[in-house]
């Protein structure tokens, strides 16, 4: 994998774990030479995470829509910065640009990009691997609704394979370095049935 797109929360959160797991993601992504794709922001978790990738002589590229944010919110210290018309366009170019997913603890918009990139993987549109850093059972909540949808009949048991699950970056990008797309159920039932 040479690039890898995070998705994180552009505030810290209330725990410290969640900052510094997020460093030492950074720090792993500059010394593996896996350049970074991400929202492009230098505040909260995305600000550090791109800055100990910097700090380390990574490379760190960040994807942002024209006139939608402040512009002192801005990583001035990227490697490079891609401004895009919209959020749309935002989210094609980060996965365009990037060999494999991960996803942070944040809010909405994290979960919307973490999602979106599952349901393209379940769709077949890309075959890239999608982790979870599961910082402090951060992510045990949706994890558990993804399984609650399969037990109620909204999704197959093989779909949850698309995601990989670990606490510790090093480990989690073992595991994306080791992916190979599960064989997917298919997936209308009522098709099937037919």
């Amino acid at each position: 994998m040479n690039r890898i797109c995070v998705y994180s929360g552009s505030n810290f959160g209330n725990n410290p774990e969640y900052k510094k797991t997020a460093l030492q993601l950074g720090e792993i992504l500059a010394q593996n030479e896996i350049e970074l794709v991400y929202g492009g922001s230098k505040v909260g978790l995305m600000g550090e995470l791109s800055n100990q990738v910097l700090k380390h002589n990574g490379k760190a590229i960040g994807v942002m829509p024209k006139g939608l944010f402040p512009k002192n919110i801005v990583n001035e210290n990227l490697t490079q910065f891609i401004e895009v018309a919209d959020m749309h366009e935002r989210k094609k170019k980060m996965a365009d640009l990037s060999d494999g997913f991960i996803a942070l603890p944040g809010g909405v918009g994290t979960y919307e990009e973490l999602l979106e990139t599952l349901s393209w993987s379940q769709l077949k549109i890309h075959s890239k691997p999608i982790g979870i850093l599961n910082i402090a059972h951060f992510f045990d909540p949706l994890l558990d609704m993804i399984q609650k949808a399969i037990q109620e009949g909204f999704m197959n048991e093989s779909n949850a394979k698309l995601l990989l699950v670990d606490s510790s970056p090093s480990a989690l990008l073992k595991q994306m370095e080791a992916y190979s797309p599960p064989h997917l159920e298919f997936k209308w039932k009522e098709l099937q049935e037919h």
